[in-house]
């Protein structure tokens, strides 16, 4: 059976409470890599909410739909950066770019969390500040720092 390439399209998902406190989980499979929750499209025409709800599931167990008070954000904006060499492998030969659509899931204060120990070996919440400074990569945390204007604009919707 050939191989399953990463299709390089995905969401980045800002967990946070009202009160600015960041979600951050730590990769498995790589030393002191915190990071929001990430992940790619199952298939090309899955729509970026439908990803971006799984991932969420998957990586923390916070289910959107059965989460009183959670609410999922997006935000239109989109990020293209280069692939990590570490991570090439998974996608398909001359693949080099990948697009990051951003989301923000707003969660009441101690949601629980249950993460996947295939991918994440621990998580935290952080004030957005601290969490941006503790992302390993440079579109996490750009994330995070538009988090108090974001949140701002959904208040006064």
């Amino acid at each position: 059976m050939p191989k399953a390439f990463k299709i390089p399209q995905s969401v980045l998902v800002v967990i946070h409470t009202a009160q600015l406190d960041v979600l951050l989980i730590k990769r498995a499979d790589v030393h002191n890599f915190w990071q929001s929750v990430t992940g790619s499209k199952d298939w090309p025409g899955e729509d970026y909410r439908d990803t971006a709800l799984r991932e969420v599931r998957e990586e923390t167990g916070i289910d959107c739909g059965a989460c009183p008070g959670a609410t999922l954000v997006d935000w239109g904006v989109e990020n293209v950066y280069a692939i990590y060499p570490l991570w090439l492998h998974r996608y398909a030969p001359g693949v080099q770019r990948n697009t990051e659509h951003l989301f923000g899931l707003l969660v009441p204060h101690g949601a629980a969390v249950r993460l996947n120990p295939r991918e994440h070996s621990e998580s935290c919440w952080l004030p957005w500040r601290e969490a941006a400074q503790a992302c390993f990569s440079p579109s996490n945390a750009e994330a995070i720092l538009m988090l108090p204007r974001r949140t701002a604009e959904l208040v006064g919707s």
